[in-house]
């Protein structure tokens, strides 16, 4: 006689699918998880963003039309209640927050968050850091990064059972498709070093940096393309003008930007701290070199000196742009740069570990 297994029933928590990390490493999970083992569906604050389409038509999407966070986690609460799911994965730094207080009230549910900051950087909003009190009550904490798991242990008293440190997956095959329909963007000019960076234009990100290393790079034939959206756009472009940047150009949000990534000569990551960042592995998955601002978040986990990118201090701008230049001079394999992120970071390797913790909880 076979033993048939109930399927576990997995619901993961975002605010809705637009085109981020969280969203995609989300997306990519439930998209992947076994069918036979799992019945994976979606719940979203609002029904909307760019990653819908890339959902299999299995996945049910629960809308809960509440685009408030605060507003939403009665409605949350109450969806939980209904459906009694196996698992909750709560993959958004503010609703984990929220939801840890109230874990204990489902105790047939296993709860999972997935932490996509180095808190204490991160959280500074008295009312949210309050809630960070009941973290302890997830059973289990995905964390990215070694700097991240540290963070919790040191500042949050987690018990570092509780915690598993899984990387997040390089999408090979998706970007690969990608590159095919990517052309040279027209912007890059063939006589320049094309730099590309890539991230929200907000304060962590440290594009206000980047400004001031490409104000000591005037003199030289080196483009900075600034890919993204956000709250100091304004800010920025102001600091373009004040500086008299004409080699800097922002493209704003793009549908694609692998195809600034395929043609880049240097990738850029200046930010002043990160989670994974996703857009290192994606750079380095284009097999674009990349100079990283030594900022906490995993970045030295990700590059490997001389091989897929180098790790530098942006404060320094000068001697920052000095390293861009010095870079820009040499040649580097993007077989060995990709081959560095594949044999690290593929889809496959890091979803069987989320697999196993689904599993065995």
């Amino acid at each position: 006689m076979t033993t048939v297994h109930k399927k576990k029933s997995i619901i993961f928590i975002l605010p809705d699918l637009e085109t981020g990390g969280a969203e995609r490493i989300v997306t990519t999970i439930a998209n992947h998880l076994p069918r036979n083992l799992f019945l994976p569906k979606i719940m979203l604050l609002r029904k909307e963003g760019g990653y819908l389409d890339l959902l299999k038509d299995d996945i049910e999407v629960i809308d809960l039309k509440t685009p408030r966070i605060r507003h939403s986690l009665k409605p949350i609460l109450l969806e939980i209640k209904k459906r009694k799911p196996d698992i909750v994965f709560c993959g958004f730094g503010e609703i984990n927050a929220y939801i840890s207080l109230f874990i204990p009230l489902f105790p047939k549910t296993k709860f999972i968050a997935r932490e996509t900051n180095v808190v204490s950087r991160h959280v500074k909003r008295k009312e949210i850091r309050f809630f960070y009190r009941f973290y302890s009550n997830y059973h289990r904490i995905i964390c990215q990064s070694d700097d991240m798991a540290n963070d919790l242990i040191d500042n949050f008293k987690i018990k570092p059972h509780k915690i598993i440190k899984i990387n997040n997956p390089v999408d090979f095959g998706f970007i690969e498709k990608q590159l095919e329909l990517s052309v040279r963007p027209e912007s890059f000019k063939s006589d320049y070093k094309n730099v590309v960076a890539i991230g929200n234009l907000s304060y962590r990100k440290g594009f206000d940096h980047l400004l001031k290393v490409f104000g000591h790079l005037k003199n030289e034939k080196i483009l900075l393309h600034i890919l993204g959206n956000g709250r100091d756009k304004v800010l920025l472009h102001q600091k373009k003008e004040q500086f008299g940047l004409e080699n800097v150009i922002f493209h704003g949000q793009q549908k694609n930007p692998y195809q600034f990534l395929k043609f880049a000569d240097l990738f850029v990551l200046s930010s002043r701290y990160e989670g994974f960042p996703n857009v290192l592995l994606e750079a380095g998955a284009c097999g674009i070199y990349s100079l990283a601002n030594n900022c906490p978040g995993g970045i030295n986990e990700i590059i490997q000196p001389q091989v897929n990118g180098e790790i530098f201090t942006i404060e320094n701008h000068e001697a920052f742009g000095e390293k861009m230049i010095q870079i820009l001079k040499e040649q580097y394999s993007s077989e060995l740069i990709r081959d560095s992120i594949r044999s690290r970071f593929s889809k496959d390797k890091i979803l069987s570990n989320y697999e196993k913790i689904f599993y065995n909880l």
